[in-house]
């Protein structure tokens, strides 16, 4: 069950990320390259889950996944909304925090050693020690960043009730897949690896579905649009509800 839910997760991911890049290349804007990053780390992370539930873990490979799936990627993704909603200026400091964040974490998660050995099937949830360590940023990491995605979804929900549904139900989606990364993750870095893969595959599912039920009717043109089909909306919105309002 673990093989077939991390691989179609890995599927999935990998789709939207580039899809997401795909958008970056029409309209490069920050908050695009965030989401898109965000999204490149979990589909590695996701492929280093399926490789080695099914072929077996080594070390690096279980580096790798612990570090892009549970430590950077919901930073990442909250980073994207951070651009978005509260402008670049915010954007650039927390990206200097992250890029800390990253430093650190991924010096400690490719220099700790291992509490026990590797297991021959399963996904592994005890291979480093509590404390300062990988298992700590991966909740410091998880939980600021579902923390401020939550915070600023639900400041776009309230925005935009009254003038497009849309974008609310897709922020509700947005938001669901977030809160099934973060769980996964938190639950990873408590040492409690059950249902990990089912938490990865119902985030790239929620998060991809809301991307594509927020922006959907922005793609058809003539709604707000100036004569040279640029938006005349105002931008700051939440992120992936508003891709699509950016016209390039």
């Amino acid at each position: 069950m673990e093989s077939v839910s991390s691989g179609i997760a890995a599927t999935a991911a990998i789709g939207f990320a580039a899809d997401l890049w795909l958008d970056y290349r029409r309209r490069p804007r920050p908050h695009i390259a965030a989401y898109a990053a965000g999204m490149t780390l979990f589909a590695i992370a996701t492929t280093c889950l399926f490789i080695g539930v099914t072929l077996g873990w080594s070390g690096p490979v279980y580096r790798v996944f612990f570090l892009f799936g549970a430590v950077l990627n919901i930073p990442l993704l909250a980073l994207g909304s951070m651009f978005l909603v509260a402008g670049r200026r915010s954007g650039h400091v927390m990206t200097i925090a992250i890029g800390a964040l990253a430093a650190i974490a991924t010096t400690l998660t490719f220099t700790v050693p291992f509490e026990h050995p590797l297991p021959e099937s399963g996904i592994p949830h005890d291979m480093f020690a509590s404390g300062f360590g990988p298992r700590l940023f991966a909740l410091v990491g998880g939980a600021s960043g579902a923390t401020i995605l939550l915070v600023l979804s639900l400041v776009s929900v309230f925005r935009f009730w009254r003038r497009d549904r849309a974008i609310v139900w897709g922020n509700a989606l947005i938001l669901a897949g977030t809160m099934s990364a973060a769980w996964g993750g938190t639950g990873l870095a408590l040492g409690e690896a059950g249902g990990f893969a089912l938490s990865l595959l119902l985030a790239v599912s929620f998060i991809w579905a809301g991307y594509r039920v927020a922006t959907g009717r922005n793609r058809r043109p003539g709604r707000g649009e100036g004569p040279k089909g640029e938006s005349e909306e105002p931008q700051g919105e939440h992120g992936v509800d508003h891709l699509e309002r950016e016209r390039a």
